[in-house]
């Protein structure tokens, strides 16, 4: 076999050069990908807006009045069991390690989201920076027009700030594709979910010729500018745009064109925008990029996410339905590409939902025992981490906190926890104050 490096030949992949036959060289390039000391880590985070009940997904309690109305179903690990609506996650259980001791003081949608993805409570003068642009940081390319960071489908209205890169300044900050929080997106009732990075392609009528011209000019000014104005402002403004130009001309760009896959693949993600989210997810892994999330709800006239203070058990329902489709076939595909063993990715919301059930058919808002799942590179899959009491109400093992995930997800990517990144105001902050949790590492 010809010695491409490892992007090389996933990029030739998934352009379809090597055509779908390659598939028969799979496991042998999965085996040279493993012994490669070189391999790239990636991760990828599965937001679920509006806090995802864990009674009904990865914690049920059968047989106890606060259990529900679902079933709970064997998985592929013995003792391991998830909820009747997640069957094909079921199936890569062996690779998941749910954990159901998380216990946080936020059950406030604002506060929580900024809490559990920052790591830190919303207080004081520091902007800190999404986990996800702490470790593009860390896992990507370090040049200025790199793409490392990508979300796709963020509902953000919640707390803006707990989805960008604070201090870290605007080269760690994500490039969004079909944000669902300026305006309201629904699922089509046919056909697929469209997701789409706006200004990737010149005006329309603006040719080749002339956009070029138009780009020498533009850089001509901004040279200018730029040498007269030396503050953070319009040098910031100028990392924005020269990252924006820098992807228009640039192969990863082919990996937001989801239509170049089969019906067959795009079907057993889903046609919703979490399954082509996730879909576009994997695209984008396949091409290098180091950190991916996925959003899985948002709040409208006609949803509320997972905040199910009413209407559970349906909303739920179709909730997972979508999370089983897209979470277990990205994990599939990225097994079969070799690229799972490098890729962590880990499910969670802003807080969990209470084992109650209130008089609307509901579950509250519950940040006291709650549940968050890791799988794939560098987790020990097959086990669920912590344990809640019979009725679901608190923690009585292995309790964790926010920090500790974080942390948890740093140590998997093989990223320092307690790696400091200085602030605004000069003080050196740590990617997560907490403690990995080394049961569920490898």
């Amino acid at each position: 076999m010809t010695h491409l490096n490892r992007r090389q030949i996933l990029q030739a992949a998934g352009m379809g050069v090597l055509g779908y036959s390659a598939s028969g060289w799979l496991p042998q390039l999965a085996a040279q990908v493993a012994d490669s000391p070189q391999r790239q880590r990636h991760c990828i985070l599965l937001w679920m807006t509006g806090g995802p009940s864990q009674t009904d997904t990865f914690d049920m309690k059968p047989g106890h009045a606060n259990g529900g109305e679902f079933k709970e179903i064997a998985t592929s690990s013995t003792g391991l069991r998830f909820s009747e609506h997640l069957p094909k996650l079921a199936m890569h259980a062996d690779k998941l390690a749910p954990v159901r001791s998380l216990s946080t003081q936020e059950g406030d949608h604002d506060r929580g989201t900024y809490m559990m993805r920052t790591g830190y409570q919303p207080r004081g003068p520091i902007r800190y920076p999404s986990i996800g642009a702490s470790l593009a940081k860390e896992l990507g390319d370090s040049a200025d027009t790199a793409l490392n960071f990508v979300s796709i489908s963020p509902y953000r209205t919640l707390n803006p700030a707990a989805f960008g890169s604070g201090f870290l300044g605007p080269k760690h900050a994500p490039l969004t594709v079909g944000a669902t929080d300026i305006v309201q997106m629904q699922d089509a009732t046919e056909g697929y979910a469209e997701l789409r990075v706006d200004d990737l392609e010149p005006t329309l009528g603006i040719g080749k010729t002339q956009f070029s011209k138009r780009l020498e000019l533009w850089k001509m000014l901004q040279d200018g500018f730029l040498s007269s104005h030396r503050t953070s402002s319009p040098a910031a403004h100028n990392t924005v745009y020269r990252k924006a130009l820098k992807l228009m001309d640039s192969d990863i760009a082919r990996a937001f064109g989801v239509a170049e896959e089969s019906d067959k693949v795009r079907d057993a993600y889903g046609k919703g925008r979490f399954g082509q989210g996730c879909l576009m997810a994997r695209r984008l892994i396949e091409r290098g990029v180091s950190f991916v999330e996925v959003s899985l709800g948002s709040f409208s006239a006609a949803a509320a996410g997972w905040d199910t203070h009413a209407n559970n058990f349906d909303t739920v329902k179709s909730l997972s339905q979508q999370l089983d489709s897209g979470w277990a076939t990205l994990m599939s595909d990225l097994e079969e590409r070799g690229l799972l063993e490098n890729t962590t990715i880990l499910w969670m919301g802003e807080f969990g939902r209470t084992p109650t059930i209130n008089d609307n058919a509901g579950r509250d808002h519950f940040p006291r025992a709650w549940t968050c799942v890791f799988g794939g590179g560098g987790i020990k899959g097959g086990q669920a981490y912590g344990k809640t009491s019979e009725d679901g109400g608190e923690v009585v093992d292995g309790e964790a906190k926010e920090g500790d995930v974080l942390a948890t997800l740093c140590a998997a990517l093989g990223v320092a926890p307690d790696h400091e990144n200085i602030s605004e105001q000069g003080r050196p902050i740590k990617i997560s104050e907490g403690t990995p949790i080394k049961e569920i590492l490898t």
